[in-house]
């Protein structure tokens, strides 16, 4: 009772302050300063809190140059940097470089009178839009979509554009093409000619025979002179004297691959794939080798299609890394821990993940496989060791045809370029002995080489018989150079390609062929550091190689009542083994299901296939047979083999000779049967003429010509995805 009495007086002494309080507050509280209300800051008010505000980023950092790139492989993404660099270079001109599918596209009318806007735009695949800008090239074509005026104008907006594509491909540039006709059509106005760069030839050469002419244009348009810039460097490079090595990147592409920590697997993050299986698929005596591997995914949380794409991250092989260390003056210095900064993270950012070392960018990092650049030469001449290579750098920068006939026809690599100027013999296994260093900064290394890309190959299996396994099938690189008074003849060896064959040799424990030249015994193939950064890429006697897998929308129809026709010379014939492996598992459910007779009103899925020899080069000879008696008949293989059986004229027969002899059956497929048709391979001759033959038979059973009615009807199937083709240069 006490407690609970001594419980209430203090209830009733707190309800009287309270009401205290209540009564006198204005009292109490008079003195009090108000709250001031929360200050706006100049980058909120002026609109860059929304990091989609590309016109408030620009105002901010006083840019009057925006550059939007339409990338899939890092190409245009690299040209769109170089031109900022150029416009800061040659004008004093900052430059914003934006992903558009990052910023808002509505505000472009508001650029301001003095700036201009660039686009850098790549044709993927079959004239299409690079991932990240599909929503531009829709809003540029969309007559509904309306700026931010709420008018579909641009009146005065100028503008530069350059595309990039392949001439093998039918639509050559067309998304480039269709952005400039649509900005003009609203208004816009054009600085210069439009560029247009060629891979299938030097994307490069047509870059620089563009841009002086675009640049000439430019300083008119925007009221500038050329001179008005600086050289500055785009990164800061130091020597870090004490960094736990625990945190230093030695070739991890990741955050949670340095430290070990389990996330999602994508180009950002690849995975270590354990390699379950590598053979070679060529006979023992032919010239070429060719390389089925098999990556184990389990526990990774990879998923992948039949037709989808693996990515493979190579490193660069241990000669041309040791050869440019030694040109740069680094091989003593190769595992010291470096940081490096940005001075311009809008412009350039680090293209890699820091602090690392010098060998680990050499090796892991940059793309020093590459044959060197012209432009790049002329900076770098300014650093040459004697008068006599600054002189020779000099001339290839400025002399078109010799770089051409010296380094392009000689496929020479930067190391190479700078070893010749140097008066050094390429053809010796580089050491600092007899190489002569250069003293080129090597934040000028880091801005001038591109980063190292993942080498992309079609997935040769389906998940439906393979669900925590991946194949790829890989014919390895290797050809000769042209050589000239300067450069002598040698081997130019693929970066991917041979990384997989030296993982092959490996994974099997396999002697490294040797070659007799002028006899000294040296290794045919280059060699590569197998065992990956801290020994991650081993375990045991396993081998492993950092993969991830792009999608693709190269898809067999989902009915199989539906005929199929799939044309793969070589190893395009790859996806075609995903594809009938998939078929496969889904005849086996069938028949499981329904019985014997569940394959009856299947469509038939033909394969032409092409090699040279069917003792040689014949791809999965002893796995096709297997299909068709899985398939019951269903699955019917067409093989050319150009070096072994003939016209009677004496000229080889190739693919599209097949598909001309089974004409009658093709031309009922596809426009009776609804069926669909697949090309995958080289795209400058045996696609097109594939296309060219596919034209004419269904132009001849529609009662007219090739030219007109088959056109016709190969624009209309690849419209509807009823044809479509997964093909390289």
């Amino acid at each position: 009772m006490a407690s609970s009495s001594s419980s209430d007086v203090i209830i009733l002494g707190l309800g009287v302050v309270l009401a205290g309080v209540y009564l006198f507050r204005d009292t109490l509280f008079a003195a009090a300063k108000p709250k001031a209300a929360p200050a706006v800051s100049a980058k909120a008010a002026n609109g860059s809190g929304n990091p989609r505000d590309f016109i408030a980023k620009m105002k901010e950092g006083k840019k009057r140059v925006v550059i939007f790139y339409g990338s899939q492989t890092g190409t245009a993404e690299e040209y769109a940097i170089r031109l900022a660099k150029e416009a800061k270079s040659k004008f004093g001109l900052a430059s914003l470089v934006c992903d558009p599918e990052e910023h808002d596209f509505e505000n472009l009318d508001q650029l301001p009178e003095d700036c201009a806007a660039f686009f850098v735009l790549a044709t993927y695949g079959e004239g299409e839009p690079t991932d990240n800008a599909v929503q531009l090239l829709q809003n540029v074509q969309d007559d509904s979509f309306a700026f931010s005026n709420g008018e579909r104008k641009l009146d005065g907006l100028k503008y530069v554009i350059f595309g990039l594509g392949n001439r093998t491909y039918e639509h050559y540039n067309v998304i480039g093409r269709k952005v400039d006709a649509a900005l003009a059509e609203m208004g816009a106005v054009r600085i210069g000619e439009r560029g247009e760069g060629d891979d299938d030839k030097s994307m490069e050469e047509d870059y620089l025979e563009w841009k002086d002419g675009m640049w000439e244009a430019f300083a008119t348009a925007m009221g500038v002179e050329e001179g008005q810039g600086g050289d500055s460097a785009d990164f800061a490079v130091s020597e870090l004297e004490s960094h736990p090595i625990e945190k230093v990147y030695l070739g991890e592409y990741s955050a949670r691959a340095l430290t070990k920590t389990k996330g999602i697997h994508d180009a950002k993050n690849p995975f270590a794939a354990p390699i379950s299986v590598a053979r070679e698929l060529f006979e023992p005596h032919a010239d070429r080798n060719c390389v089925h591997i098999e990556f184990n995914t389990e526990g990774s949380g990879i998923t992948y299609q039949h037709g989808d794409h693996l990515g493979v991250w190579p490193l660069n092989p241990d000669v041309e890394v040791d050869r440019l260390l030694c040109v740069l003056g680094l091989s003593q210095k190769k595992d010291t821990v470096i940081g490096i900064e940005s001075l311009d993270p809008a412009l350039a950012k680090v293209p890699f993940p820091v602090p690392t070392t010098y060998g680990t960018v050499v090796r892991h990092y940059i793309d020093i496989s590459a044959v060197a650049g012209r432009q790049i030469l002329g900076t770098l001449s300014r650093f040459a060791p004697t008068p006599e290579a600054e002189a020779f750098l000099k001339n290839l920068n400025t002399n078109k045809e010799e770089y051409h006939k010296v380094v392009a026809n000689g496929c020479l690599k930067l190391g190479e370029v700078l070893q010749l100027a140097a008066g050094n013999d390429i053809t010796l296994i580089p050491t600092p002995e007899n190489t002569a260093a250069w003293t080129i900064p090597f934040d000028i290394i880091v801005s001038a080489t591109p980063r190292l890309q993942p080498r992309y190959y079609s997935i040769s299996s389906s998940p439906k018989l393979n669900s925590n396994s991946i194949h790829a099938t890989v014919v390895v690189l290797k050809h000769e150079n042209i050589p000239s008074e300067i450069v002598k003849k040698k081997w130019v060896h693929g970066v991917g390609s041979n990384f997989l064959l030296n993982l092959k040799h490996a994974t099997n424990g396999e002697a490294v062929p040797l070659i007799s030249e002028n006899g000294e015994e040296r290794v045919a193939v280059p060699a590569y550091l197998v065992e990956g950064p801290r020994g991650a890429y081993k375990e045991d006697t396993v081998y492993k190689a950092p993969i991830h897998v792009r999608r693709s929308t190269f898809r067999l129809p989902t009915n199989p009542k539906s005929p199929v026709i799939m044309i793969g010379p070589g190893t395009g014939v790859a996806p075609f083994r995903g594809f009938v492996q998939e078929r496969i598992a889904l005849a086996r459910r069938s028949i499981e299901k329904n019985g014997p007779d569940a394959l009856t009103d299947w469509g038939r899925i033909s394969l032409f296939y092409g090699c040279r020899k069917s003792t040689e080069d014949f791809l999965y000879k002893d796995e096709w047979p297997q299909y068709t008696e899985e398939l019951k008949g269903k699955f019917v293989l067409h093989c050319a083999f150009s070096r072994e059986k003939f016209k009677p004229d004496g000229s080889k027969i190739y693919v599209q000779d097949l598909i001309w002899q089974d004409r009658e059956h093709i031309a009922d497929a596809i426009l009776n049967g609804k069926g669909y048709v697949y090309i995958c391979g080289e795209a400058k001759n045996m696609a097109k003429q594939v296309e060219e033959v596919l034209a004419r038979i269904l132009g001849e059973a529609k009662g007219g010509s090739g030219e007109v009615e088959g056109v016709a009807e190969l624009k209309l199937l690849k419209e509807r995805s009823r044809l479509m083709l997964d093909v390289w240069s």
